[in-house]
């Protein structure tokens, strides 16, 4: 059976990842248990961005949705605070037993593209979305697939 940890305090110089819900999965729709953190300035409670990481190897993950997703808002980008922030989840997901973790983003996202290599992410390939996935149906085609080796 699954168990959250608890992830402790999570921060990096003027970033802080502050945990907002724990998510227990339900594999009959490819979800996974997953953490959810809110990106804050370091003592603040302002909501600079969001960060997941979602926790299991089943084949939806690791090709096409990822272990982390990630978002900042528009008028704090260009700090690099999402590839900061996944580093900040590399202990948890270790702790989790995670030895590599994917991050997914679309081909013309060059912002999430250069998140992915700051973090130290790979790329590895672009891959076609199936029919069947949630992604295809809001119109998304195709997945840039990066490894990170923990």
């Amino acid at each position: 059976m699954f168990e959250f940890h608890d992830p402790g305090r999570l921060i990096d110089d003027d970033l802080e990842l502050v945990l907002v819900k724990k998510c227990p999965g339900n594999p009959a729709i490819n979800y996974v248990p997953a953490y959810k953190f809110k990106m804050t300035p370091v003592g603040q409670d302002e909501e600079i961005g969001h960060i997941d990481l979602r926790i299991g190897n089943p084949h939806h993950i690791v090709m096409y949705g990822g272990h982390i997703g990630y978002g900042v808002e528009p008028e704090h980008r260009g700090h690099r605070y999402a590839a900061r922030a996944c580093k900040l989840l590399f202990p948890l997901a270790r702790h989790h037993g995670l030895s590599v973790l994917w991050i997914t983003c679309n081909p013309d996202n060059f912002a999430s593209r250069r998140t992915c290599e700051l973090a130290g992410g790979e790329l590895v390939e672009i891959v076609d979305l199936p029919e069947d996935t949630d992604m295809y149906q809001e119109g998304e085609r195709q997945k840039c697939r990066y490894r990170i080796t923990l």
